[in-house]
């Protein structure tokens, strides 16, 4: 079966933020379209810390999947592409962006992601793991104790700022650096919403709360124009029945 381009970017929520509510990660293994996906969690950006790693298998061993996990500090081979292009899903878990970026391209992981993403493996991430796929990040790895805009992979044009509703920081930061030049517009996503593009185009947006959502986020004449993403919460609709009636993804 060959299968697009895909990426399920979320801004909090997932096992890690709601071991409780699996809304999410249900949803990330559902794009893959296979009955028991294999999925493999980058714990990159966290430094592969133990317990993101426990919290990961603890909640995907009770989902029908296999999953595994990807460690550059104590790689499972030497052959890195084949063993990502085996997976059905990779899973990128939050923490240090900027850290996270610099080891992918030392070890080449950036380019081999790139291919997989091209071949139809299903990208997903929370925060870190959100904004990397995207051209610009808003991320508080730049600054220590500050928020600031960073490059970031540019799978997907524009930028994204997760966390929107969780830190109160980061609307007026985004619109801020925005305002500025020095992110472009793009999408600012809750804790508990997820972002999924086919190819570059946004495909839906969902969420595994009934508050949570995402913003589309343009400069229109010096100022940041904001506008809500119609958002399906999980817990009350079919997978099947979601909209694909979204706006193209910002340029």
């Amino acid at each position: 079966m060959i299968r697009p381009p895909q990426i399920v970017a979320m801004g909090g929520g997932g096992f890690s933020m709601e071991p409780e509510n699996l809304l999410l990660d249900r949803y990330v293994l559902s794009a893959a379209e296979v009955s028991t996906p294999k999925v493999c969690f980058v714990g990159t950006a966290s430094g592969d810390a133990e317990t993101y790693l426990d919290k990961f298998y603890a909640a995907f061993r009770t989902l029908e999947s296999e999953p595994t996990h990807l460690s550059l500090f104590k790689p499972p081979t030497a052959d890195l592409q084949s063993f990502v292009m085996e997976q059905d899903v990779i899973y990128v878990g939050g923490g240090n962006t900027r850290n996270l970026l610099v080891l992918w391209r030392e070890w080449g992981l950036d380019t081999i992601l790139h291919e997989a993403w091209l071949s139809g493996v299903v990208m997903a991430g929370i925060s870190a793991g959100s904004i990397c796929w995207f051209k610009q990040g808003l991320s508080d790895s730049v600054i220590p104790g500050d928020l600031a805009p960073l490059n970031c992979l540019g799978f997907l044009p524009g930028s994204n700022c997760p966390h929107y509703d969780g830190e109160p920081g980061r609307r007026p930061a985004f619109h801020h650096f925005i305002e500025n030049g020095e992110l472009v517009g793009g999408y600012a996503v809750d804790d508990g919403a997820a972002l999924h593009f086919v190819g570059k185009k946004l495909k839906s947006v969902v969420s595994s709360r009934p508050g949570a959502r995402a913003y589309m986020a343009r400069l229109s004449k010096g100022q940041v124009r904001e506008s809500p993403v119609e958002t399906a919460w999980l817990g009350a609709v079919d997978l099947s029945t979601i909209s694909t009636g979204m706006p193209s993804t910002i340029g």
